[in-house]
């Protein structure tokens, strides 16, 4: 409960800020800069360096690439019927396709779960929904912009990425004994991401209007926060018999809102604009009222 109190305080204190002028408006930026190139790789290095890998461990890593191709091919039925441009299904493929399983989805698994189960959250996020960004999501954007983007900037992309960077060297040094005073020091700097990311979250956010955006906002968020977790509730606990507190984590992150980084992305190459920024400016606040009715309905499995 703590956590959660946190994390509600450092939302609303993000766009507090905003409103009010209390940070500078390069705040998000230096936020993510330092939430990426630190707090992040060096929880990635601590979680995954101590996990003992199964195969129960392939589910979370799976998930958000099955979760981005049906929205990939759910959105493109959607934008023949309804006649939505290039842009516009370029846009709702990224954000609904990938959830932000780091920024909101490490803060909340730590409110509900607890700390130590960040390390399922750290295997959807980095071999799952980075690397599917990073890979389907970029070829995504290039394919509905003008723009296009050769595989060795997709290779550079992915191995640049320090988190990334930080969970192969964490692989490589499994079987390496790291002194505990640099355990401790990885885990402190890795829970900042909690109040750091919270709080770069709400000083993002922006709600606009425009014709037409409440019915794409309906099919982007119903099936990024609904239908999607529901599919996998039933492919991995109803066909597959998955079961447990690894299991429930993974289905938690389904239920994630969209990406700050995917709706940066279309952004970034010119896709629908105002369904991006109103994708997160509605869907992030909103999954802080779906997560705990998720993790209610979760809790049996």
């Amino acid at each position: 409960m703590d956590a959660l109190v946190l994390l509600i305080f450092c939302f609303l204190f993000g766009m507090l800020a905003r409103k009010l002028e209390l940070l500078p408006s390069s705040t998000p930026m230096v936020l993510n800069g330092f939430i990426i190139n630190l707090s992040m790789p060096a929880i990635t290095f601590y979680y995954i360096h101590k996990m003992q890998f199964d195969t129960s461990l392939l589910f979370p890593v799976f998930m958000p690439w099955i979760h981005f191709g049906l929205a990939f091919f759910l959105f493109r039925f959607i934008a023949k019927r309804m006649n939505y441009d290039k842009k516009t299904t370029g846009a709702i493929i990224l954000t609904a396709g990938l959830g932000n399983t780091s920024f909101v989805g490490f803060p909340l698994i730590t409110a509900y779960f607890g700390a130590e189960y960040l390390g399922v959250g750290v295997l959807v996020d980095q071999p799952g929904t980075f690397l599917v960004l990073s890979t389907l999501g970029i070829a995504t954007a290039a394919i509905y912009s003008s723009g296009a983007i050769s595989a060795m900037g997709l290779l550079k992309k992915v191995f640049t990425f320090p988190p990334f960077q930080a969970m192969l060297l964490a692989v490589l040094l499994r079987s390496f004994e790291i002194p505990e005073y640099a355990q401790l020091s990885m885990k402190t700097l890795g829970l900042t991401i909690t109040p750091l990311a919270m709080v770069s979250v709400g000083y993002q956010l922006k709600f606009v209007k425009s014709p037409g955006i409440i019915k794409k906002l309906f099919f982007g968020l119903g099936y990024k926060l609904f239908l999607a977790p529901a599919f996998f509730y039933l492919l991995y606990v109803v066909i597959m018999r998955g079961s447990g507190i690894n299991m429930q984590v993974t289905l938690f992150e389904a239920a994630m809102a969209p990406m700050i980084t995917a709706g940066i992305v279309s952004i970034q190459y010119g896709l629908d604009e105002e369904l991006a920024v109103m994708m997160l400016g509605v869907g992030i606040p909103l999954s802080l009222l779906t997560a705990p009715v998720w993790h209610y309905l979760l809790s049996g499995v």
